[in-house]
């Protein structure tokens, strides 16, 4: 039986979340991957590139696998309950709800991660708590159906971990090698704890209005923290 798997499109989202596990799940056997919209308007990235939607919500059917990306689009997601009920109709019947990035906040929002251990980008990993997960360290995190990526490039690890879960070991190294995945970084500057002070410092700086513009729809949403 092919396996069904829907990766969320949206407005604003980062590529990378959604185009890494994507090319993983595609070169799966026995897969068929759909991106899944609202409607089948081409969708923009936050950096610009042009994504074609394959399915609508409407006719979406139930999936094996549903995982949403992150970007900066998640923040109208977080109140858009025609995004947040297609997620919990399937999760009814999905072997696995999952995420990469910030997209596990729209999960949060969703009410699916409640007493769940989740992980997410370190920016914004606190922020995990408001909706009644358990915030944990790591690259990928699982707890029962529920699997999350960290942040961005983490979707890679994700979606090799969610291979191995479907298909077995060599399935999902005989990917991991047709991709040549061998991270080889030039800079141990990939998390806060190991990037130099001003790049830190930088960084922070960057992500600071999305931050804060997040603190405030989960604010609406949950109530501000006492």
């Amino acid at each position: 039986m092919t396996l069904q798997i829907g990766l969320l499109l949206f407005p604003d989202i980062q590529q990378l979340d959604l185009t890494a596990p994507y090319e993983v799940f595609a070169s799966l056997p026995g897969t068929s991957v759909h991106l899944v919209a609202k409607t089948l308007e081409p969708v923009r990235s936050v950096t610009g590139l042009t994504l074609q939607p394959t399915m609508t919500l409407a006719d979406c059917p139930k999936l094996d696998v549903i995982c949403v990306p992150g970007g900066l689009g998640i923040n109208a997601l977080l109140r858009d309950d025609v995004i947040l009920a297609f997620l919990r109709e399937q999760a009814e019947t999905a072997r696995y709800i999952t995420s990469v990035c910030t997209g596990a906040l729209v999960l949060g929002a969703a009410g699916l991660l409640v007493g769940k251990r989740a992980t997410t980008h370190w920016g914004v990993h606190d922020l995990l708590a408001r909706f009644g997960a358990i915030p944990t360290e790591g690259r990928v995190v699982r707890d029962g159906a529920i699997l999350t990526g960290g942040g961005v490039t983490a979707g890679i690890d994700f979606a090799l971990t969610l291979a191995t879960e479907l298909m077995g070991d060599e399935a999902a190294q005989i990917v991991q090698l047709s991709l040549e995945y061998a991270p080889a970084p030039p800079f141990d500057a990939g998390r806060p704890e190991t990037a130099p002070p001003a790049v830190l410092a930088a960084t922070l700086a960057k992500i600071a209005p999305s931050r804060r513009e997040r603190e405030t729809l989960i604010d609406s949403i949950v109530g501000a923290p006492a």
